[in-house]
């Protein structure tokens, strides 16, 4: 039977020194996802959300005091996780609840927003995403000097990709990720553009210049292809099961740890404010 997502919290290494903790990173863990999937998204946001619930909310979380941390402590707390070993945790949570993860792993990086901070870059993350259960199955952080198609080959070495489908934009569309895949049994599909062109030449060569294809009209990320491209309601969004949107609060959480990871003068002030946990 697949293990709760607290129980998966509780092999996760607590950074912190025993002598003046006050919390148990468990409840931490479980409270910022709870006020993450309720729309707090800044380490302000999570602390705040734990006082206006109070006691009850503080004991069910498993809080022994019955009050939650403030924000100090989650700053600090999530600069230490050893962010590597967190989403190895997370990725192990996944796959229990979802042994099928589909044929299909979509590649793609993003920055967070309000992530960077004076000549503190913002944190761009390139994620392994698998569509039929609406998760990330693989993050890691990319470095300001690494190109995402670098990142990508580290990520690849994580998740195992025997028999899946990889797709991605025309950033990895690069010879060493296409055989990198190919080493792993992997399929790909990668968009070729102009940063490729004696290969987009090739491919126009192979294909009949004259040649016709009707447009996609297949339903995919909310858009309709081939229409008028306009944004489509995402009807389907609920249709998996529940506690999979959890994985959105958990790779947030993986994201506020890589934000706090490369960022303390931003927590300074709140740090000494705040009370070690």
């Amino acid at each position: 039977m697949p293990l709760a997502l607290a129980d998966m919290f509780a092999r996760v290494i607590d950074p912190r020194k025993a002598k003046g903790k006050i919390h148990d990173l468990v409840p931490i863990l479980s409270l910022a996802v709870v006020a993450i999937l309720a729309g707090r998204s800044t380490l302000q946001g999570i602390a705040q959300f734990g006082r206006d619930h109070g006691t009850a909310l503080a004991h069910a979380l498993g809080f022994r005091r019955g009050k939650t941390p403030c924000a100090a402590t989650y700053s600090r707390t999530f600069r230490r996780l050893d962010i590597d070993a967190f989403e190895a945790v997370l990725r192990d949570w996944v796959l229990q609840r979802c042994p099928d993860l589909g044929e299909h792993f979509a590649l793609d990086g993003k920055t967070l927003r309000r992530s960077h901070d004076g000549q503190v870059p913002a944190a761009h993350l390139l994620a392994l995403f698998a569509p039929k259960v609406q998760a990330v199955v693989g993050q890691i952080r990319v470095d300001a000097k690494t190109n995402e198609h670098k990142a990508a080959l580290q990520l690849l070495g994580i998740v195992p990709v025997a028999g899946k489908i990889i797709t991605g934009d025309a950033i990895f569309c690069q010879t060493e990720v296409a055989e990198d895949l190919a080493k792993r049994g992997a399929n790909y599909i990668l968009h070729v553009k102009d940063n490729q062109p004696t290969l987009k030449q090739e491919i126009a060569q192979l294909l009949d210049a004259t040649a016709t294809f009707s447009p996609c009209t297949v339903a995919r990320s909310g858009r309709q292809h081939g229409t008028d491209d306009q944004q489509r309601p995402r009807s389907n969004r609920d249709s998996f099961r529940p506690e999979l949107r959890v994985t959105e609060s958990i790779v947030a959480i993986a994201g506020l740890c890589e934000c706090q990871a490369g960022d303390s003068s931003r927590t300074r002030a709140s740090d000494q404010r705040g009370r070690d946990a």
